[in-house]
């Protein structure tokens, strides 16, 4: 059994007009493992994982990370072991893709010689395939480019984890593939939040279904994906075939529309 990187037990989160975000939710992500987030809007995927960034105090429960209790932990010492890719992270668009991939190595200030600092960023760059772009500005790059400039930053601070916020959003359908794949050959430990159903399947290894601000399944996708279990929490249905050309199974989530003829009367 692989050793568990995160520990939650028995979180929860109320706002101050009684409104509850998280109830008694536990889980372990362990070593290697990539684990998706996923549930319908408002069902505190987006707490959760910024609960277990270290980036929110929950009102009840405990988090532990590589064994230690979250909460002890320093902000760098926290930096210097978890990276988190958010949805609003806006850079300056005037500062060059290296300055900012490089804005990742603040936690480790002063910790290594300017060679070796420079040999890190080189690497980030270079696993994620932006190295030929090193000297452009950051608001000259695509979307795309973006996203994996934000990886690569996170690459930039060492983590062995890696916490992922709605990482494809504006994204077109290759380039989330493209980035998915990416981060799933990093080798880091992963959290990530996913709206796209499609995409979880390949990518993760680990599901965790919210629904209502609870853990409603937590296992591998063939456990969590059930037809039972996506019909309840999605409204959809989950079908399943071979693919056509390649030895893979093929997962579709569609939701039957009904038309009514007085809609175009």
């Amino acid at each position: 059994m692989k050793t568990s990187v995160i520990e939650a037990r028995a979180l929860g989160c109320t706002l101050r007009g009684g409104t509850v975000i998280l109830d008694d939710v536990s889980l372990a992500v362990g070593e290697g493992e990539r684990l998706a987030l996923i549930g319908p809007n408002g069902a505190g995927k987006t707490t959760l994982l910024r609960i277990l960034a270290g980036m929110q105090k929950p009102d009840r429960g405990t988090v532990s990370l590589l064994g230690r209790p979250l909460a002890a932990l320093k902000p760098a010492e926290r930096a210097r072991t978890a990276a988190v890719v958010g949805q609003t992270d806006q850079p300056d668009p005037r500062v060059s893709l290296w300055d900012y991939v490089g804005l990742g190595r603040i936690p480790h200030s002063g910790l290594k010689s300017r060679v070796e600092e420079w040999g890190i960023l080189n690497t980030a760059l270079a696993r994620t395939g932006l190295d030929h772009l090193r000297h452009r500005e950051m608001g000259s790059l695509s979307g795309g480019e973006r996203q994996r400039a934000q990886i690569a930053r996170a690459l930039a601070q060492e983590p062995q984890v890696l916490f992922l916020d709605e990482p494809t959003n504006h994204l077109d359908p290759r380039a989330r593939s493209d980035l998915l794949g990416l981060v799933a050959e990093l080798g880091l430990t992963v959290v990530a939040v996913l709206h796209d159903l499609a995409l979880v399947p390949d990518f993760a290894t680990h599901v965790a279904v919210m629904n209502g601000g609870r853990l409603v399944a937590h296992g591998t996708p063939a456990e969590t994906l059930s037809p039972e279990t996506v019909r309840a929490v999605f409204a959809v249905e989950v079908l399943r075939f071979p693919h056509p050309r390649e030895r893979r199974e093929l997962t579709v989530f569609d939701r039957p529309v009904s038309f009514s003829r007085k809609r175009f009367q």
